[in-house]
């Protein structure tokens, strides 16, 4: 394939230019000498047809090899000038076949900064991306199964223990089995409101509606909890920012997870900040906790699926990994944004949703 691209490179862009670039010289060598000649005889009278021949022959013999010589050069600095800008190309294609067959890890090396060079960082770009998605599929299996067999197993165990008489049928064993049943609801649940989260933008029903109003609906309905672990609540809401054109449902959805994800990993008498604030382009809404900070490298994870900061983290503390995943699929069905930083000691989730004439 190479060769052949090559060669057809090479043969397409100089043969027909030295085929016409010689082929005009010869001709206009010929045609001028002609006429040099001829005004010389009708000026001196002679007929010089002799000399006239034996100057054709030598600017015919040296056209021939100059041609030859620098048809050689341009045939050789072509190859040369080819084969640079086609490595990039040929790269792709071999790495190409191992990503295929599964082998994500492999970068095309190209240093030039014209088109070879921004399409080899474009397929590096996207072999990261693969990668990523990759890495995570394995851990969304992963997490899936520990989710699943954790509660089962515990199932198991207790069945196989009233069954043969080995455990007593309490009030007590009777609620374990319970609580690791809905342990199970549960994540089922997850999965099916990720789902529906993933089609959120065909069944939009979206209208004008307070913002204000629906985070304080779920701060009242989460003041429980709050409460609970003795934290501080703080509002800083822009009267600007009140009104949003959103589907209220999906939108509650995706507050609801943001508010329980500020509970859950704010530690007791800790600060939560909820603020919104209006821009040019639309409505920003940040949830502020403190507690632990973020590393960096985790942070464009955080809305990925089953993605948690800490994998030995239980499901009764951290979840599973789907609460951000699901504000991400809902926020960007409105045609928003989310995004996440972390430091000084507290991590900002916060969504934007832009102005009803962008959208």
């Amino acid at each position: 394939m190479r060769q052949r691209l090559l060669w057809k490179l090479l043969i397409g862009h100089i043969v027909p230019i030295f085929a016409i670039f010689t082929t005009v010289v010869w001709q206009a060598v010929d045609q001028q000498a002609a006429l040099y000649y001829k005004e010389l005889g009708e000026s001196f009278h002679v007929t010089p047809f002799d000399l006239h021949n034996r100057f054709l022959e030598a600017i015919h013999h040296h056209m021939f090899w100059g041609v030859i010589v620098a048809l050689t050069f341009t045939l050789l600095f072509t190859y040369l000038l080819t084969s640079w800008v086609l490595r990039p190309l040929l790269q792709i294609t071999a790495i190409t076949k191992k990503v295929a067959d599964g082998n994500y890890s492999e970068r095309v090396n190209a240093i030039s900064r014209y088109e070879g060079g921004q399409l080899a960082d474009a397929f590096n770009h996207m072999a990261d991306n693969l990668e990523m998605v990759e890495r995570l599929r394995k851990n969304m299996v992963a997490d899936i199964s520990h989710e699943l067999r954790t509660p089962l197993t515990n199932l198991r165990g207790y069945l196989e223990g009233l069954s043969d008489s080995v455990i007593p049928p309490t009030r007590e064993t009777f609620h374990m089995l319970e609580q690791e049943v809905l342990r199970l609801v549960n994540l089922v649940e997850d999965l099916q409101q990720l789902a529906r989260a993933d089609a959120a933008k065909v069944f939009l029903d979206c209208r004008q509606l307070s913002l204000h109003e629906l985070l304080r609906q779920i701060m009242d309905l989460y003041r429980p909890n709050f409460q609970e672990k003795e934290l501080d609540v703080q509002w800083h809401l822009d009267p600007d920012s009140e009104l949003v054109t959103a589907d209220r449902d999906k939108l509650l959805q995706a507050i609801r997870n943001l508010v329980d994800n500020a509970w859950k990993y704010t530690p007791q008498r800790g600060n939560v900040t909820i603020s919104a604030i209006r821009t040019e382009e639309g409505v920003k809404t940040v949830f502020t906790n403190s507690g632990t900070v973020v590393a960096d490298k985790d942070i464009p994870y955080l809305f990925e699926r089953f993605f948690r900061t800490d994998r030995s983290r239980s499901r009764d503390v951290g979840g599973a990994g789907i609460g951000l995943a699901i504000v991400k699929e809902l926020i960007e069905a409105h045609g928003g944004t989310v995004g996440a930083d972390s430091g000084e000691n507290c991590t900002r989730v916060w969504f934007f949703l832009p102005k009803t004439d962008e959208r």
